[in-house]
């Protein structure tokens, strides 16, 4: 149990990650989700275009993937495994969506999307300066909330969470021609109003640091322990 304890487990190497949540360690999934909890939150949140609705989307595809760790094969990263699951729950939702929610009704919510929230950043000295970056940042999200969903997807991936080309086609299964043509018209859209603004905002667009992302650790792993037999890792056990 002393070397249980000690264990670093965001500095494990994948495959050995992955074997210690396959054998039910909550810890291993704690630490899966700590290096995916930001990118898979921004990937739910370009298609369903809602933080709330993200943010049930990354639980329910973390409590699905996880219930199903056996398929995990490792022919692609975890993180790009759990991408395309969490790209069907949210498609799911879009889906289910439609079915319930009249189109008009659909436009008017998206025409009166409220502003979204950072709680996690931090004041500058000037207070100026912050009302103007939070005004660039307001109008960069909801320019790119604005495009196609095929593009706000590549968008994301390829210039907030900085994904190569490469990867990002691998986590969307699609050609790498294609992301790089998604990409120049995603682009080529938003240049007009955001050109000169871009480079100072990008890094910190669509955050879930901090307390938002333990919040949905947590309860992500609240849910496993009803689903899966998950390991007891008590830090305070004795060997026996």
């Amino acid at each position: 149990m002393a070397a249980r304890r000690a264990l670093d487990y965001l500095s494990l190497p994948e495959p050995e990650l992955v074997a210690h949540a396959r054998a039910g360690d909550r810890e291993a999934f704690r630490a899966i989700m700590t290096r995916c909890n930001q990118r898979l939150f921004r990937v739910a949140r370009a298609v369903v275009r809602d933080e709330a609705e993200a943010e049930d989307v990354l639980q329910e595809a973390y409590a699905r993937a996880f219930g199903a760790i056996e398929g995990f094969r490792g022919e692609a990263g975890i993180a790009t495994w759990l991408t395309r699951i969490v790209l069907n729950e949210a498609h799911g939702r879009l889906r289910r969506r439609k079915v319930t929610v009249a189109l008009d009704e659909l436009e008017a919510a998206q025409n009166s999307a409220q502003v979204l929230n950072f709680p996690n950043m931090s004041k500058s000295a000037d207070p100026e300066a912050d009302a103007a970056r939070a005004q660039i940042r307001r109008i960069l999200e909801q320019a790119v909330d604005d495009l196609p969903e095929a593009f706000r997807l590549v968008f994301i991936l390829r210039e907030v969470e900085d994904l190569s080309v490469e990867e990002t086609a691998s986590h969307l299964g699609l050609k790498v021609e294609t992301v790089k043509t998604r990409l120049h018209r995603a682009r080529r859209r938003l240049r007009e109003a955001l050109e000169a603004q871009l480079a100072d905002v990008m890094v910190g667009a669509y955050p879930f640091l901090g307390a938002r992302c333990a919040r949905i650790t947590e309860a992500v792993l609240e849910r496993l322990s009803s689903i899966l037999p998950l390991a007891a890792v008590e830090r305070g056990a004795k060997s026996p």
